[in-house]
């Protein structure tokens, strides 16, 4: 059963992702000589999770960045608005001389082709670093846009 379960988390319920921090109580279960087998075992394991998760309301999570963005004073409205259209959350602007130091927490997913855009908004004046810091839920639209995607691509696989 637990090689079922450990399937069906890995393959995900809403959109192919896994699924983690959960916990998995078996409270009762037959074996039988002749109907049973590990196949049935495992089958069972990964329908009752599938079943367990549609009635649990799951969400999709995604990586938050700390970023730290060095910015000319002159460009620090430009760099926020775009951080804040970024879905990114502001925590703090330090200022130290001519520059700026923004710190924000913004989705991964919107920072993966940064670089370009701040060289655009700072005139090549401004520079960024950013590491892990935890996972957040994702707003519900976009999760739904997500979720859409993925079974339209998994019946294109399908109709394949």
């Amino acid at each position: 059963m637990e090689k079922g379960v450990v399937e069906a988390m890995h393959e995900g319920v809403l959109s192919g992702f896994p699924v983690v921090d959960v916990q998995v109580t078996v409270y009762d279960g037959s074996y039988h000589v002749v109907d049973s087998s590990e196949m049935s075992f495992k089958i069972a394991g990964s329908m009752a999770f599938k079943k367990a998760m549609e009635a649990a309301h799951p969400v999709l999570l995604e990586p938050m960045m700390a970023a730290e963005i060095d910015t000319p004073a002159d460009a620090v409205g430009a760099v926020m608005g775009d951080l804040n259209a970024r879905r990114g959350r502001i925590l703090s602007v330090n200022a130290d001389d001519h520059t700026e130091q923004i710190k924000a927490l913004v989705p991964l997913a919107e920072m993966l082709k940064y670089a370009p855009v701040l060289n655009s908004i700072t005139g090549g004046r401004g520079s960024y670093v950013m590491e892990f810091a935890r996972y957040d839920e994702v707003p519900r639209e976009l999760a739904g846009k997500i979720v859409e995607a993925h079974k339209i691509e998994k019946q294109a696989v399908a109709a394949h």
